[in-house]
């Protein structure tokens, strides 16, 4: 499994990459792996606002449902509208195509209680 090292993770297997005060976020390559094959995608809304670890969006897969959950609370500034043609790519490359979507963080110290790529990695093989 690869979880990239300059990227923080949440339980619920979302990453963020932070620049500024946006924080881009997807699922972890083990959230995918879970999942498998990846059909649909419904992406939150831009300018909708989210809570950190509340529901904002939903993946479909072959095997099951999942809810998606921002690890930030902010503004939804942009969405990847790519995965409505190539779902596959949360499959294909996660930390790249696959992302989901982007915050306008309202406190950008939240991301300091997510976890770093060593500890998300511990709490994955406890898992």
């Amino acid at each position: 499994m690869n979880h990239p090292d300059e990227l923080r993770y949440s339980e619920e297997h979302e990453w963020v990459a932070v620049d500024g005060t946006r924080a881009r976020i997807g699922i972890t390559d083990y959230a995918q792996d879970s999942l498998g094959d990846v059909v649909y995608v419904e992406l939150p809304g831009v300018g909708a606002n989210v809570l950190a670890h509340a529901s904002c969006a939903e993946v479909e897969s072959t095997k099951s449902v999942s809810e998606i959950f921002s690890p930030v609370t902010g503004t939804i500034v942009e969405v990847n509208e790519a995965l409505n043609d190539a779902p596959e790519q949360l499959n294909a490359d996660p930390y790249g195509a696959g992302w989901i979507f982007v915050v306008e963080m309202a406190d950008p110290a939240e991301v300091d209680a997510l976890l770093d790529a060593a500890a998300y990695r511990a709490f994955v093989e406890e898992g």
